[in-house]
């Protein structure tokens, strides 16, 4: 008994602490518990909009796949399905089971405990075509061409768009007016040029600025300078590595490489086109490139750019006489229009084509020219009749439809991005210059690159090659799989007395779903009911007829 007691009073001991805890987890969470940050969102694939039979087409997979990798701004949203916090995806991943389909599924079903845990949606897709790994990522589709205005003699605004122009509330009028303005009305002033972070004399922020050889004279005959310049970056931000200057009749008064002077971390080559050949001869310095403005700029000169305060900061440069075109067509709440937009919607001309690698300076630094020309030949209420925000509201949906019709793989090539690609077999996908293939030796190889490759990339398509079975042996495990799926599908109900509404009965299962048929088992003691369901594919001949 003594014995008994030790045991039980050592148990009690042992729970003291346990019922302290929970008294306090009663009273509130702990102090850590308080203080621990929020958890953040996962993305989630919805089931509101899926369809009864849990079917999607190739076309619609491929939908989904876009949005995972792309996400809403580069890709429409899927039409049968929404994906949550799609921003949460660090990457996609497609497995494909070459020589297995949805029988072996079911045929191994209790076998995927891990599936089944995983992966709660489950669809079926149609029988997979030659052109299966093309289907499901768009390839068989071509981009359609972007809807913009021709020239500026064209028809730039349709009927809808010109209906809905506002001229009395347009930025630009409310800023200039409706008559034609004069250069200095053009320029940015000191309270602009702070708010947008130029360059400024005084300013603790830019002492060691360099000014240039500026009067404060300006007139409106005063000469214009278009001006471009080119970055990479360093440990330091973003550093010169190319400079444009233009005069306003279209001359070339500079274009120069520069030298950074610290170590080159991104060259930033799909921008620029500058690499670490093109700029290893170079050795003209930061320095050289401002003693040569000093030189070359008149002292009432002005300077046009887009966004022309990033450019004046990585020249390390003071001037305050600048009219910049991202603020001069400045659309509402500030907002700014790239300059491809502006060339093509203003001027009816196509800069910084996506087939060149980067950027051409002096065609930058020539537009921005060109659109301040236009702006002070024209007027403001012509631009404001552009409906600029509708414009751009347009291309942004012509945009997204384009992409609609884009592979995947074309997507990723824009972004400057690949997709991963593991098998056994060489595809046609391979000789694509955007698909990173490697070619494997096995499924086991297959899947040891994958663990390695995967986090790498962010779209993957994961293939496994397997034999199929014989067409006698699937034929059998097919009939044997239609007799368990028909035992599955029915449902045994009751039992029920002699006296049931067998009329009620059948009324209540049939608003379950489409049952097959309805009978009571009378072979028994007392009455049972039996219903079975049809199968999927029974179900959909159904419908159909």
């Amino acid at each position: 008994m003594e014995q008994e007691k030790e045991e039980a009073n050592s148990r009690k001991r042992k729970e003291a602490p346990n019922s302290s805890a929970s008294a306090t987890e009663r009273d509130g969470p702990p102090s850590d518990v308080q203080d621990r940050e929020p958890q953040a969102k996962k993305a989630r694939l919805s089931t509101i909009l899926f369809t009864d039979n849990c079917e999607v087409t190739h076309r619609q997979l491929c939908e989904l796949l876009k949005y995972a990798v792309l996400g809403k701004s580069a890709a429409p949203k899927p039409s049968w399905c929404q994906l949550s916090h799609q921003k949460q995806l660090n990457n996609v991943v497609v497995f494909i089971l070459k020589g297995m389909s949805q029988l072996h599924f079911y045929r191994f079903y209790l076998e995927f405990r891990f599936l089944r845990k995983t992966f709660r949606h489950k669809f079926s897709l149609p029988p997979p075509t030659s052109s299966f790994l093309f289907d499901i990522i768009g390839l068989q589709k071509k981009k359609s061409a972007r809807s913009f205005p021709r020239t500026v003699e064209g028809p730039l605004i349709s009927a809808t768009v010109r209906s809905s122009i506002d001229l009395q509330n347009d930025p630009i009028i409310q800023k200039y007016g409706y008559k034609n303005v004069g250069l200095t009305r053009c320029l940015l002033t000191k309270e602009e040029m702070k708010t947008f972070h130029f360059p400024l004399p005084g300013s603790p922020s830019y002492e060691n600025f360099i000014l240039t050889k500026y009067t404060g004279f300006i007139s409106d005959s005063s000469p214009l300078f278009g001006l471009d310049c080119e970055v990479c970056l360093t440990s330091m931000g973003k550093e010169l590595t190319r400079i444009s200057l233009v005069t306003e009749g279209g001359y070339c008064l500079i274009d120069e490489l520069v030298k950074p002077d610290l170590k080159v971390l991104d060259y930033l080559t799909s921008f620029t086109g500058i690499t670490k050949e093109i700029l290893n001869p170079v050795t003209t310095k930061l320095k050289d490139v401002q003693k040569l403005l000093r030189e070359l700029l008149p002292p009432d000169a002005v300077l046009v750019g887009h966004c022309l305060d990033l450019d004046l900061r990585v020249l390390k440069m003071i001037h305050p006489y600048v009219i910049d075109t991202s603020l001069l067509y400045v659309g509402k709440q500030g907002r700014r229009f790239k300059l491809t937009f502006l060339a093509k919607v203003i001027l009816g001309k196509d800069i910084q084509c996506p087939n060149k690698l980067g950027r051409d300076g002096i065609e930058d630094a020539r537009t921005a020219l060109e659109l301040v020309q236009y702006f002070l030949k024209y007027g403001p209420k012509k631009i404001a009749e552009f409906n600029l925000e509708a414009l751009a509201a347009n291309q942004e949906q012509g945009d997204k439809e384009g992409a609609a019709h884009m592979s995947v793989l074309k997507c990723l090539e824009s972004m400057g991005q690949k997709l991963l690609f593991l098998t056994q077999d060489i595809d046609e996908l391979s000789s694509y210059r955007n698909c990173q293939t490697i070619k494997c030796s096995s499924n086991k190889k297959v899947l040891e690159q994958a663990r390695v490759e995967v986090p790498l990339f962010p779209f993957n398509i994961v293939e496994f090659s397997f034999q199929p079975f014989p067409p006698l042996f699937a034929e059998k495990m097919k009939n044997s799989m239609k007799t368990k799926w028909t035992q599955m599908s029915t449902v045994y109900a009751g039992p029920f007395s002699k006296d049931c509404n067998v009329g009620a009965l059948k009324k209540v299962f049939s608003t379950l779903g489409p049952v097959q048929s309805i009978t009571l088992v009378l072979e028994t003691y007392r009455r049972f009911l039996v219903a079975p369901w049809p199968r999927t594919d029974e179900n959909k001949r159904g419908r159909r007829k």
